[in-house]
């Protein structure tokens, strides 16, 4: 399993890579997270919602979508059962 955040800037400051950098430092994401200054991935899922959650299979499918906060249990049984996928 693969997780990337994508950073879409809300406020001008938010484009500076280093101000990015030092947020994920400060909050310790653990995760890789992308700068998305122009917004191209943001549009591409056609998002319009934050936080947005995507688990996207092996093949490259979108498999599951959450807009908001929660759903924890019902997000980890879709993680679960997209792990326990097997694919030629």
């Amino acid at each position: 399993m693969v997780v990337i955040g994508n950073h879409y800037p809300e406020f001008s400051h938010e484009k500076d890579i280093d101000n990015l950098k030092a947020a994920l430092i400060e909050l310790d994401v653990p995760y890789p997270v992308m700068q998305d200054n122009d917004g191209q991935t943001w549009r591409a899922y056609n998002n319009h919602y934050w936080p947005s959650l995507y688990l996207i299979d092996k093949q490259g499918n979108i498999r599951y979508t959450h807009i908001g906060e929660g759903a924890y249990a019902e997000t980890e049984v879709a993680i679960q059962t997209l792990l326990a996928e097997n694919y030629p």
